[in-house]
């Protein structure tokens, strides 16, 4: 026998889900009595939020939350159902238009899959969709769609700044305008920091500002060779850092002190003991 709903459970719809959260997105955005701050939204005030859960989809994956990953991607396809929405008032498009869209972009870059196309390995796979997406350009280009774009010109400026080095690089290294190893980028960030060290000396910050982008900008240049991801290697480096630091307020708290009673000495003591802690067979 099946079991009567708890008191308090929502009513079971009969619609898929995912029309059920469209019509919930078009009520708060209907004039006549949906959301005020619904209302207010335009594509440029939602974009922020949109970035926002796309890193708490991806700190959910890095924790393993299982939970807490359906959570935030139902808060990510949100976003998506949004600007569909607003797209949909504007006369420009709507979900179907996006759902669509990519669907028809997947089949197209999947010739191996739904083609007659061979790819063996995930390398071979790599490099075809990137020549795919190069011809999507080619083709916008002729067709008058979008004007004639350079290499770099579709990597989004909005990326976070490591994230487009990366990409940067790696766009223009398929072309060959790439150091020809790893030893030729470390040596050239030995060049920029020492660049770097001069304009500091000389109490220059303007040129240091810039200086220390060449730093970064080589440091992802080291990360593409390496094939590593430069956003989640120093995410794990602050992850480090705050893991440590905490240690250090932990063992003070113990000695009835604070960081801001303590000294640099002491505090860098206790980082080193905080290091070997997770790291025994390391020398501190």
């Amino acid at each position: 026998m099946t079991p009567a709903p708890a008191a308090d459970a929502e009513p079971a719809s009969r619609e898929p889900p995912i029309a059920e959260l469209l019509k919930i997105m078009a009520r708060l955005r209907d004039p006549a009595g949906g959301c005020a701050w619904d209302l207010e939204q335009t594509f440029a005030t939602i974009a922020p939020y949109t970035v926002e859960e796309a890193y708490e989809v991806a700190d959910a994956i890095r924790r393993g939350a299982m939970g807490d990953l359906a959570e935030e991607l139902g808060d990510l396809l949100l976003q998506v159902v949004f600007h569909a929405q607003m797209a949909r008032e504007a006369g420009a498009f709507d979900f179907n238009d996006v759902v669509r869209g990519i669907s028809a972009k997947m089949i197209r870059r999947h010739p191996h899959v739904f083609g007659d196309a061979e790819v063996r390995t995930a390398a071979e796979q790599t490099a075809a969709w990137e020549e795919i997406k190069a011809a999507e350009r080619a083709r916008k280009a002729q067709s008058g769609a979008k004007p004639a774009a350079g290499l770099l010109d579709d990597i989004a400026v909005t990326l976070p700044a490591l994230t487009r080095a990366s990409k940067l690089s790696r766009r223009a290294a398929r072309v060959g305008f790439v150091w020809p190893h790893i030893e030729a980028i470390l040596a050239k960030l030995r060049e920029e920091v020492a660049e770097l060290e001069a304009e500091v000396a000389a109490g220059d910050t303007a040129k240091a500002r810039e200086e220390l982008g060449d730093v970064l900008f080589v440091c992802a240049n080291i990360a593409r060779e390496l094939d590593v991801d430069p956003e989640d290697a120093l995410r794990e480096t602050n992850a480090k850092f705050t893991r440590r630091f905490g240690y250090i307020e932990r063992a003070l708290a113990e000695r009835g002190s604070s960081p801001e009673q303590s000294n640099l000495a002491e505090m860098d003591a206790l980082w080193d003991e905080a290091k070997h802690a997770e790291r025994p067979e390391e020398k501190v």
